[in-house]
């Protein structure tokens, strides 16, 4: 006999009273291809109605944190709470509204064909007239490193409108506390998780974002962000680029002593000139070192993660669908 697929999508929620009824009320409740479909919130420590709102809506499963623990957290609470519940595919997707839940199904479809297990929606960035100059440009900016840290063609990586199979959702891990877009995906390249972009629509602003509050913080912590994940999953490249720096400019400075020293006045040691020289070429060296290192604790990481997967695999298998417990 076949089994049938559960499709679960999942909000990320904290404070969400008067967005969340919009966004429930354009989600839906079937879909072709798909025998069920259920709706989680994640309550990431609310202190107004959102959990008497999810509750009033008929939501399926509702998870809460204790406190308030971020984005990245909520949505890996809600991940693993799926995936308890016996999800076969997970859709992500924002309180607020910002993504146009019609597109759920172009979101699944590479799903259900086995063409891809991690589907991201590509917003029309340009077209979206609350996004500022610099916040689009930030955005351009964030996908094209993502892209080259990740090998892969997500044409908008900071975007929360996603899905995963039940498969690509057992691999995942978040070690950012800001937020796991850039994260997963960077993540979806290293384990050779196919991975497709679709485009999709956006809905006009219903409040101001939580994660970008003024563009210097946002500036700053994407830039936080991102060389996190090069030193996480990239790190023999980030220090081989950080070492390559000192290095040179030490050797050149000690090509110049050697070439004054030799012909042009041996007589002067230019000793700050040659001290110099040696502290940067140790110091490009010991980059270099430490991305070795570094790459060498990767492949220990990635050990690990294959031994949680195996394990995750076991405890979901022998736990009851629907099974899910508050955090």
């Amino acid at each position: 006999m076949e089994e049938k697929i559960r499709l679960i999508i999942q909000v990320p929620c904290f404070n969400e009273e008067e967005t969340l009824p919009v966004t429930l009320q354009a989600l839906p409740r079937e879909l072709e291809g798909i025998d069920r479909v259920e709706w989680l919130i994640i309550d990431d420590g609310s202190i107004d109605g959102t959990v008497k709102v999810a509750e009033e809506y008929g939501v399926d499963h509702i998870v809460r944190h204790t406190r308030n623990q971020g984005l990245a957290k909520a949505f890996m609470t809600g991940i693993e709470a799926c995936l308890k519940a016996g999800a076969h595919i997970i859709v992500n997707t924002d309180a607020d509204n910002q993504y146009d839940a019609r597109d759920i199904p172009k979101l699944v479809a590479p799903i259900l064909n086995k063409k891809a297990d991690i589907v991201i929606g590509a917003r029309p960035i340009e077209d979206i007239e609350h996004f500022s100059p610099i916040k689009k440009m930030l955005q351009r900016l964030g996908s094209k490193v993502v892209r080259v840290a990740s090998r892969t063609n997500v044409d908008d990586a900071p975007s929360g409108f996603r899905a995963f199979s039940r498969d690509a959702a057992m691999q995942l891990n978040v070690f950012s506390e800001y937020t796991y877009t850039l994260e997963t995906i960077i993540q979806a390249g290293q384990k050779d998780i196919p991975t497709l972009s679709v485009p999709i629509r956006t809905n006009g602003d219903l409040r101001p974002s939580r994660l970008v509050k003024s563009i210097p913080t946002y500036v700053r912590r994407s830039l936080q962000t991102i060389i996190r994940i090069f030193m996480t999953y990239r790190p023999f490249r980030l220090f081989a680029f950080l070492g390559a720096l000192p290095f040179t400019i030490g050797v050149a400075l000690g090509v110049r002593w050697v070439v004054l020293y030799m012909f042009v006045d041996p007589t002067r040691v230019r000793a700050p000139s040659l001290i110099l020289a040696a502290i940067l070429i140790l110091l490009g060296t010991q980059l270099w070192i430490c991305g070795l290192v570094a790459d060498l604790l990767g492949v220990n990481r990635k050990l690990l993660e294959d031994i949680q997967v195996r394990l995750r695999r076991v405890e979901l298998d022998s736990k009851p669908s629907g099974s899910i417990d508050d955090e």
